[in-house]
């Protein structure tokens, strides 16, 4: 999976200064960490997350996050999965109930490194999280022991108080990705 991340990271391209610089942080940790998805790995370690649209491209679906208490993308730790996409596929399938997921592309389509605080005997660490367009094949959800609450929410009508900079990245993005997808609504 390292090789396969770092071609991801080196081919992708980021929406702003503060995407660039989590892209070379994770570059940088990918390249010196083999066990880079590992839990074990103590610095922190890849997670896969779900920027997950609805069948007719106009909503996303975000969760509010037990642990954290605020509302995110879908997604979390590399298991036994195939590579980076699949482990996205299959948190966001986890998590959301929704069995019919496709990915609208395989490259990256948002990078993140956040600080995962310390809970329950795991220290403080990061998450360098790679996070994929994916498609959902219908609207029906059940909320997984992981959310409070899951929602669809309208790609324009995202409010200010669940806007965190990243989900503003990547709600900014999405027109423009599935413009070069030919996927325009």
């Amino acid at each position: 999976m390292q090789r396969h991340l770092i071609e991801l990271l080196q081919n992708h391209v980021s929406a702003d200064e503060t995407e660039e610089e989590h892209r070379k942080n994770t570059l940088g940790f990918v390249s010196r960490t083999p066990n880079c998805a590992s839990r074990e790995t103590l610095e922190g370690h890849v997670t896969a997350s779900a920027w997950i649209l609805s069948p007719d491209l106009k909503s996303v679906l975000l969760t509010h996050h037990k642990k954290l208490g605020r509302w995110f993308q879908l997604g979390g730790h590399v298991e036994d999965d195939s590579s980076i996409q699949a482990a996205a596929l299959r948190e966001a399938r986890e998590e959301s109930g929704i069995a019919k997921m496709d990915l609208l592309d395989e490259a990256l389509f948002d990078i993140d490194v956040h600080l995962i605080p310390e809970r329950k005997g795991t220290p403080t660490h990061y998450h360098y999280d790679c996070r994929f367009l994916i498609l959902a094949g219908d609207r029906d959800f059940i909320v997984s022991p992981e959310s409070n609450d899951l929602a669809w929410l309208a790609l324009t009508e995202i409010p200010q108080s669940l806007a965190d900079d990243s989900i503003v990245r990547m709600q900014s993005r999405t027109k423009t990705v599935l413009k070069r997808l030919g996927k325009l609504p």
